[in-house]
């Protein structure tokens, strides 16, 4: 970045001068040369050449893109202590490493470096409210060093509590468990948000209802895998459906390996689906279901899972989204003889998905995923003057889809205090977070062992056929039959 100009100050206006404005509202207006004025917490005015109170600071915006804030539907933040680590993971690797063998050994310091670390990492990349899917607070003590960490970073969340290791209907009915959800839920935190995380398996028993009951007694969404291929599918939408449990504030994450059925039963409920495509593509839950969200009209928003894989900006998630759902429909006409003339995804699409699908998933379209007066403050500013890939910008959506990259976030607002500004984090010191996230990876390796530490990371390839992983939940002995069969429909969602 080439002369910032200084940082803005706290407590005083702030305009945002001559950018390219995507408003990403209803009509996805875009403004050439327009600008944005936060006055406080909100968004005061939009437009061309705006009158500002006196006092107002200037960040020019000239050559860049003013966006809204990017939001991240899910994400184990609690793994990025471990970022990269299981780059040549399979799903059913991770299952092992997380679910059934080393899950148990972090501690609440672990789960705080690592939201921590995550939570910072959002803001710098744009990310201005991310979800975490805590599904390691197997104690509330936990679960509190989770909260404090992203507390401690002036972003916005959602606490999405989850236990791996254990059945959800016995976490949910512990009374502290309910003591801590009920106190973040009275709260009213606009800037931290709660949600109930667990899966279901399809056992005929439907043993999850109880914790449905308990998310519908509190008042609080819940967001489950759905469509994981070899752990949940449309056994357990059904049993949702039947029960009266899908609503739409449910969130499906992956959602990839469902027939058509259970997409109906999502569409006709309203619930909102988080697709994680790099995760999908990698790890094997199955095919992204863009095509799938858009037969159907179901609400979508994007995710990036976990950075112990991929990286955690929402620019791959959306230029991996495009790709996938490009080349599945190039495929699918050329195994038939046919070419595709014109693409059904556009960026625009995907651009909307990271701002306002993700408002929507999380209960906030009125405050937050556009840049229209009286939203939220939540904004950034895509531009770098130091780059060659920063012009010509001829077409904007497309610039965020496919060129920009975390490199390239020059300002970020949440709530309309900067917290980046000239590609620099504002008011955050990295020392102290290295230093936990090396107490973190110290502890885990010598728990580990350094020879079990070092095969996880590398997986060899096995000799023979590997044993496929039937069910990674612990707490139950079920295995669904139907999860490996139904062939090209179960795959593809037709």
């Amino acid at each position: 970045m080439s002369n910032p100009e200084p940082t803005p100050e706290a407590g005083r206006p702030v305009v945002l001068r001559g950018g390219t404005v995507l408003t990403m509202d209803d009509s996805c207006t875009v403004l050439p040369s327009a600008d944005v004025l936060v006055v406080d917490d909100r968004i005061a005015a939009v437009g061309p050449d705006l009158e500002v109170p006196e006092g107002t600071q200037e960040v020019d915006a000239s050559g860049g893109i003013v966006m809204p804030g990017m939001i991240d539907t899910h994400r184990h933040m609690w793994q990025t202590a471990m970022r990269g680590y299981g780059a040549d993971w399979t799903l059913t690797q991770y299952f092992v490493w997380y679910y059934l063998e080393h899950g148990r050994k972090f501690r609440p310091q672990d789960i705080a470096a690592g939201n921590r670390l995550a939570a910072i990492e959002s803001l710098d990349a744009g990310v201005t409210t991310t979800v975490d899917w805590s599904h390691n607070l197997h104690t509330v003590e936990h679960a509190d060093a989770a909260l404090d960490a992203l507390r401690s970073v002036p972003g916005r969340f959602v606490l999405a509590y989850g236990n791996i290791q254990a059945a959800p209907w016995e976490w949910t009915a512990d009374p502290a468990v309910r003591s801590f959800l009920e106190r973040l839920r009275d709260e009213r935190d606009d800037r931290m948000g709660v949600q109930i995380a667990f899966d279901v398996t399809g056992d005929p028993a439907f043993p999850e209802r109880a914790a449905f009951e308990v998310a519908r007694e509190l008042g609080l969404p819940v967001t489950t895998h759905a469509g994981v291929w070899g752990a949940t599918n449309d056994t357990g939408i059904q049993q949702m459906h039947d029960g009266g449990f899908m609503t739409p504030e449910t969130t499906y994450v992956h959602a990839s390996t469902l027939t058509r059925d259970s997409y109906q039963r999502i569409a006709a409920t309203g619930g909102s689906i988080s697709v994680a495509t790099e995760s999908e593509c990698s790890a094997g839950q199955g095919h992204a279901p863009t095509e799938q969200v858009l037969q159907y009209g179901i609400p979508v928003s994007l995710s990036v899972d976990t950075s112990v894989w991929w990286s955690g900006d929402m620019f791959s998630a959306m230029r991996s989204t495009l790709n996938a759902d490009r080349m599945s429909e190039h495929l699918t006409a050329h195994l038939e003889g046919e070419t595709i003339t014109h693409l059904r995804l556009r960026a625009k699409d995907v651009v909307q998905w990271a701002t306002r699908g993700g408002a929507h998933t999380i209960g906030r379209d009125a405050d937050l995923g556009s840049l229209e007066p009286g939203k939220k403050a939540d904004v950034v500013l895509v531009k770098n003057d130091a780059s060659p890939v920063s012009f010509p910008l001829l077409n904007p959506l497309g610039h965020v889809a496919f060129q920009a990259q975390r490199g390239d976030v020059h300002t970020v607002l949440v709530d309309g205090r900067v917290v980046k500004h000239a590609g620099k984090l504002v008011g955050i010191d990295l020392a102290p977070v290295r230093a936990e996230i090396e107490d973190t990876i110290e502890y885990l390796r010598g728990e580990c062992g350094e020879e079990v530490w070092q095969a996880g990371m590398f997986p060899e390839m096995p000799e023979a056929e590997a044993a496929i992983l039937d069910n990674p939940y612990q707490y139950s002995d079920f295995v669904d039959e139907s999860k490996r069969a139904g062939g090209e429909e179960r795959v593809l969602g037709r």
